[in-house]
């Protein structure tokens, strides 16, 4: 539903969001740098934590019903963007961009990812409010990317430059090298665009793809477009400095794209559920809702979405973890005053005065 929170609450709240991004850019713009692991985790916090007490916010304002879904829908959003992590970085290993120069990547890249998810919400919105059966449809697609998702469909390493970006080389003169952060320059007395221009629309319309799954998900949390525009930016805002944390550690989440599976196919069977239960499509039972189609209680959905997280993040680490120390001991020297089977067979088979030249090589033929 859509909740009538206070009109002077949403434009105060979207106010400070949009004076806490230009600030943001304007600290990148002015310091470019690898941010360490210790700042990095710092910023993480300081978003996290805003979100939470946006959350209470809403809580007091609102009551219960938008807080919930406000918390719902950013922990999907905020899972769905880190599985979006995988492809910054091989876009970002892609196009070669100088380290220093991420973070400015990664901002402008997320500034454009929300204004172009701003207007997909809009949209969104009054299709839903003029056509419910939509559900039907966003249910249907968030079960078959949760299918995909388990089958492997998605796989972020075969990344290929999509057809903004080939546009883009086409039109526009562009160097073959980076100036620091500019998107213009000069090269042989010719102005040209630089390869930074070309990376700012690859982040920002690969985001805008992953919002085919994310928006339909947030909408099957909540229909209230402000709730779903806020828990997109809370999602956003964090992400550059998650980009810098996890780092490596992405990797070790091999169970990640189980639980995104999880909590997509959730929400597919919620969105169809709740489409049942307010169903006017004449050819689905004479066109009257269907009785015994349940409606899921934000809780519950609360439950589904941390649960899945928490289990696939702990199973990850748990089954790395294993699998780095079976590794480490399969490439581990063998002690040399351990059994040594291989210097025993070479010396029952060589002749007694070579014996103990083969005995003495048994150590580094096993180190090998």
């Amino acid at each position: 539903m859509i909740h009538e929170l206070p009109i002077w609450f949403e434009w105060a709240s979207l106010a400070a969001l949009i004076v806490l991004l230009a600030v943001d850019l304007a600290i990148v713009g002015r310091r470019p740098h690898v941010p360490s692991m210790k700042e990095s985790g710092l910023w993480v916090g300081f978003y996290v934590a805003l979100a939470l007490v946006f959350g209470l916010v809403v809580l007091a304002v609102g009551g219960s019903a938008p807080a919930g879904e406000f918390y719902a829908g950013w922990l999907t959003e905020y899972s769905l963007s880190v599985d979006n992590l995988f492809v910054f970085v091989i876009i970002m290993s892609r196009f070669a961009v100088p380290k220093q120069h991420q973070q400015m990547v990664l901002m402008v890249g997320i500034i454009i990812a929300l204004v172009l998810r701003g207007a997909f919400i809009l949209a969104g919105a009054a299709i839903l409010e003029q056509f419910v059966w939509v559900f039907y449809l966003f249910g249907a697609f968030l079960i078959y990317t949760a299918v995909k998702l388990v089958a492997g469909g998605d796989d972020e390493e075969e990344f290929k430059e999509n057809v903004a970006i080939r546009l883009l080389r086409r039109v526009l003169p562009v160097s073959k090298e980076y100036d620091g952060a500019k998107v213009r320059t000069v090269v042989d007395g010719k102005k040209l665009f630089t390869p930074m221009l070309v990376v700012f629309v690859a982040i920002g319309s690969t985001d805008l793809l992953f919002a085919l799954d994310s928006i339909p998900a947030i909408f099957g949390l909540t229909k209230d477009p402000f709730i779903v525009f806020t828990a997109n930016i809370f999602a956003l805002m964090g992400l550059r400095q998650l980009y810098f944390l996890l780092g490596g550690l992405l990797e070790r989440l091999v169970y990640l794209p189980i639980a995104l599976a999880v909590i997509l196919g959730f929400i597919g069977v919620k969105l169809i559920l709740e489409a049942l239960h307010t169903n006017t499509l004449p050819f689905i039972n004479g066109g009257e809702h269907v009785a015994w189609a349940p409606e899921i209680p934000i809780w519950l959905s609360l439950t589904v979405i941390l649960g899945s997280i928490a289990i696939a993040t702990v199973a990850s680490l748990a089954k790395t973890r294993r699998t780095a120390a079976v590794a480490a001991k399969e490439t581990a020297p063998t002690d040399a005053t351990g059994p040594e089977p291989s210097s025993t067979a070479v010396t029952q088979d060589a002749e007694p005065e070579s014996s103990s030249s083969s005995a003495s090589s048994g150590p580094e033929a096993t180190g090998r």
